[in-house]
């Protein structure tokens, strides 16, 4: 029954808030400035220095004294004059319209709402494109970011159930610590239950090993896992989707920066061992050189290739 009054009343405001035309938003601007400009409580009426019962006549009379009162030619180099004159205009305006004045008349007594929607705010504060990026990205890191800490208590506290769980089944009711390892089963999926069949069966069993404090996960193999509070994973920044990407996205850059170097060195690396195998009788004809030269090139080139220096040849005598 609460919960179809809270309904209501939200459908009630929306249906309020929703039915506020682009009139109201002006009168609501106009008192906004008016309480800043002429001080706080300022009204249309008491501006005017009428009553709220106040004629067509009585208003036209009050304009055209407040008009003369604040026209920019009488009051020369007072900061926003031409601003005051220009609201004073308005705000005839609307006394003098008979719907626009019935409009005022309603939040005169009753008051501005203090929010007024959405769509008022949306339309004089209208952010960029940039912003509401920026606001998405913030809002939805955060919301992840939340759901991390409510993911990260609730393994915690699986944790440390199933940690006492095996603990009670290897130590008995009195939780009294035993010397050397006991063998358990733990119960990680509820309490028993029936199938389709009518058969109770037992929740999801795992097998645990339990040595004094330490409880471990035996799995298959014979492999002990430490189970403790650490198993759990802590909420992080650096894992929420924009961060993540962020992340991943300097990995790679980094990842090929360093293959394009290594790229580049090996090629350089093959180019200096083709010079080196490279035939030199073309350059040695050119050069004057005789053409028994070309084995002596050769096999030094061979040699430098092996990582050595070729030997001096010694001649006997």
């Amino acid at each position: 029954m609460k919960l179809f009054v809270f309904v209501a009343f939200l459908a009630v405001l929306v249906t309020i808030v929703s039915a506020w035309t682009k009139e109201d938003h002006e009168i609501f601007d106009l008192v906004t400035a008016l309480e800043a400009s002429e001080g706080k409580g300022t009204t249309f009426y008491s501006w005017l220095d009428v009553p709220s019962t106040a004629t067509l006549v009585q208003i036209n009379k009050a304009y055209r004294k407040k008009s003369m009162q604040l026209h920019p030619d009488k009051n020369p180099g007072v900061k926003g004059i031409h601003e005051r004159f220009a609201r004073l205009g308005v705000v005839a305006t609307i006394l003098k319209n008979t719907e626009g004045r019935k409009r005022y008349d309603f939040f005169y007594k009753n008051g501005v709402p203090k929010w007024r929607g959405s769509g008022y705010y949306y339309a004089r504060f209208r952010p960029g494109l940039g912003t509401v990026l920026v606001f998405l990205t913030v809002l939805t890191s955060g919301l992840q970011y939340l759901v991390q800490i409510l993911n990260y208590k609730r393994d915690l506290r699986r944790v440390e159930l199933a940690i006492q769980d095996a603990k009670l089944a290897a130590w008995g009711p009195k939780m009294e610590p035993l010397q050397g390892k006991r063998k358990v089963k733990v119960n990680l999926g509820g309490g028993p239950r029936q199938d389709e069949d009518g058969n109770v069966t037992a929740g999801k069993m795992l097998d645990m090993v339990v040595e004094q404090d330490n409880v471990f996960i035996l799995d298959p193999s014979g492999s002990l896992h430490l189970l403790d509070t650490s198993s759990a994973t802590p909420a992080a920044i650096s894992r929420t989707w924009f961060i993540g990407l962020l992340i991943s996205g300097i990995r790679k850059f980094y990842y090929s920066k360093e293959n394009s170097q290594k790229d580049v060195d090996n090629e350089q690396s093959v180019d200096t061992v083709d010079r080196l195998d490279s035939p030199a009788s073309g350059a040695a004809t050119h050069s004057g050189a005789s053409e028994g030269e070309e084995p002596r090139q050769a096999g030094y080139a061979a040699a430098v290739k092996a990582g050595g220096r070729r030997r001096k040849a010694t001649r006997k005598r």
